[in-house]
């Protein structure tokens, strides 16, 4: 207890750990870098919630040990992140285990309707996609690929270069 008034010790208490942990994630932000907060797959995802999760709980404590066990495991959380955002550099295997591969829904102007079974994606939420990135005409859609992170990207125009399907499952 802070303060001997209630409503004083739990306003003040509030307000001091939630500032504390706010603190102590940009701390460790700071120190490991700008992705920590990324949307690159549906780890760092999981790990972005979890640490909000976890902000909330140390904002909440009731005790010190209780405040510092959530301190803790958001530097734990941010730590094996980062620790597997290395692995995944250096080693395909990890890379494979860790992250699913983005699925081509939509090729030349052709919707690739195997693909939506598969990825459980709604022919009428991919042409809100399509509305989204401003296609006028399916035939100027060059590609829809559904990304690891779950976000649609749509490429139209003249032009597409092989690059930027690699990796991409063909559906």
């Amino acid at each position: 207890m802070i303060f001997e008034n209630l409503l004083l010790d739990v306003l003040s208490r509030a307000v001091l750990l939630s500032a504390l942990a706010v603190s102590w994630i940009i701390f460790l932000v700071r120190i490991i870098g700008l992705r920590t907060f990324s949307k690159m797959n549906s780890f760092d995802f999981v790990v972005t919630v979890a640490t909000g999760s976890l902000l909330a709980g140390a904002s909440q404590a009731t005790d010190w040990p209780g405040f510092f066990q959530s301190a803790t495991a958001i530097a734990t959380l941010l730590g094996v992140q980062f620790v597997v955002a290395l692995l995944r550099i250096r080693s395909g295997t990890v890379e494979s285990i860790i992250q699913n591969d983005p699925v081509l829904l939509m090729r030349d102007g052709v919707i690739l309707e195997a693909a939506l079974t598969a990825t459980r994606v709604a022919e009428s939420d991919l042409i809100a996609k399509l509305r989204e990135a401003n296609v006028k005409d399916l035939s100027q859609v060059r590609a829809v690929v559904l990304e690891t992170t779950g976000d649609i990207s749509v490429l139209h125009g003249d032009h597409l270069q092989d690059r930027l399907l690699s990796g991409v499952e063909k559906g």
